[in-house]
């Protein structure tokens, strides 16, 4: 038996468009009578719930469904967290913080004692001489001006001094991945003894326990301190610090924010940084594999199982986004690069479909990731996430000819888009497979509401792998 988790990021929603005005486009007479059966007592649904998605449905009807929190009751999970559990990878012990998994699904080399952030390109404006965020994603910037800004903060050198003035230099490198994403990587400048100046000290090492930059939120910008009193920690703070003042004057007056600036929009004029992680050692031929050991935001080390020892399973990723791809590489699994694969509304859902269900031929377990969901959500657009659940539904009819594989599809967290930001709530599951394996229920359609009434019930994210190695046989006896 085969397995492929499908995944549509942030799909989890809450109730906002009016159930008037689905209904009345809703063509197929079958569609609308189960529609209004079901949602005969709302006045509003979720983009979920809207969706015209005949497939999603059918792999319901014909599945069993439930409600899974990613992490447990009341806990906001991250994308990371939320995936980190769900492939049944415990996140209060295995996450060391979202730089090192950017990095790893970038494809940038990170060696021991390089600490690593998740960056955006973001919009700061200046009163009095303090910082405010004006938008954390610059206006959600083209692919396109990102890449060129990013050439200009690719390479910066920082000097920082010590209390005892004593100075050190570091190189601070940005890599851009998509859209306003990228990858903030700070280095110790490599110095020789008989090249070391006056005054200057070797030996100093960067410290991840520092505050991020980037809280989520826009209003006052705050620079980044120390989380303990430590001389790596200080001196790690400043020089992120004088990292993010420097990129500041490198952008803002850069001809790409100026012509921004003139057509109306947002100029891409600083960069906000979370997650700062790093390794501490590699195997022995220096890469990032089974074994390696990580340090993140909690500051202790972690040692990572890889997927396919935990499970016994060869497993590959078919994803857009930096991120996804990471975590799959930080569990050991394969990521297979799809051309067109976009992590936004305009990805070739087609090809990365294609992509995943060829991936079956040759791996025991392949995760499928959609990000667009996400991005509607952050966005308060639920028309848009309506739609794009649609398409992804188009895509994947032909999963629905699948044999001897168990399908799983649900999402890393909620993202309401009343709400512009992840939630606490809950997420729709639905597992589909061969008749004799599943022990399906009377959920004809598949919606935050509808899957209260499933056969898994209420599960967390942790389940979902358990579950999934009952169905096909995997799961080990306990007692005698």
């Amino acid at each position: 038996m085969k397995i492929l988790l499908i995944a549509l990021d942030g799909l989890g929603d809450r109730p906002i468009l009016e159930k008037k005005s689905i209904l009345k486009n809703l063509k197929n007479k079958e569609n609308k009578r189960k529609y209004e059966e079901n949602f005969r007592d709302f006045e509003l649904l979720t983009p979920l719930e809207a969706a015209n998605k005949e497939n999603i449905d059918r792999l319901a009807e014909e599945g069993i469904t439930g409600l899974s929190y990613p992490i447990q009751p009341g806990i906001v999970p991250g994308s990371d967290t939320g995936f980190l559990s769900l492939f049944g990878y415990d996140p209060f012990r295995f996450y060391v913080g979202r730089g090192i998994l950017e990095a790893l699904g970038a494809g940038i080399q990170i060696k021991p004692g390089e600490l690593a952030f998740r960056a955006n390109f973001c919009t700061i404006e200046k009163k009095n001489n303090e910082w405010f965020i004006k938008d954390r994603r610059a206006g959600r910037i083209s692919n396109e001006e990102a890449k060129e800004l990013a050439k200009q903060i690719s390479n910066l050198e920082i000097e920082v001094s010590d209390e005892k003035k004593r100075k050190h230099k570091f190189e601070c490198s940005f890599y851009h991945t998509k859209s306003h994403r990228g990858v903030l990587v700070i280095r110790k400048k490599d110095l020789k003894e008989k090249t070391v100046e006056k005054g200057m000290k070797e030996g100093i090492e960067l410290n991840p326990l520092i505050s991020d930059i980037d809280k989520h939120e826009t209003g006052k910008f705050e620079f980044s301190k120390p989380l303990e009193e430590s001389e790596s920690a200080e001196i790690t703070a400043k020089v992120v610090n004088e990292c993010i003042r420097k990129i500041n004057e490198i952008l803002e007056n850069h001809a790409i924010n100026k012509e921004r600036k003139k057509k109306g929009l947002l100029p891409a004029n600083c960069i906000l940084i979370r997650g700062g992680s790093m390794i501490e050692k590699t195997n022995k031929e220096g890469t990032v594999k089974e074994g390696a050991d990580y340090r993140g935001l909690y500051g202790w080390g972690v040692s990572i199982k890889p997927f396919y020892e935990k499970y016994e399973m060869k497993a590959a990723c078919v994803a857009g986004g930096a991120l996804y791809k990471g975590v799959a590489r930080y569990l050991g699994m394969d990521v297979i690069e799809v051309k067109g694969a976009t992590a936004g509304y305009d990805t070739d859902l087609n090809a990365k479909v294609k992509a995943a269900l060829n991936a079956l031929n040759n791996y025991d377990f392949v995760f499928l990731h959609f990000k667009a969901t996400d991005v509607a959500g952050h966005d308060g657009d639920a028309e848009k996430k309506k739609e794009f659940i649609e398409k992804v539904d188009k895509a994947i009819a032909p999963v629905l000819k699948l044999k001897d594989t168990i399908v799983v599809l649900t999402a890393d967290h909620s993202t309401p888009c009343i709400m512009k930001a992840h939630s606490a709530d809950p997420v729709p599951i639905l597992i589909w497979g061969p008749e004799d394996r599943i022990r399906r229920d009377n959920i004809n359609v598949f919606g935050e509401r509808t899957v209260t009434r499933g056969g898994l019930g209420q599960i967390r994210h942790a389940d979902v792998m358990p579950i999934v190695l009952g169905i096909i046989e995997k799961a080990k006896m306990f007692g005698t």
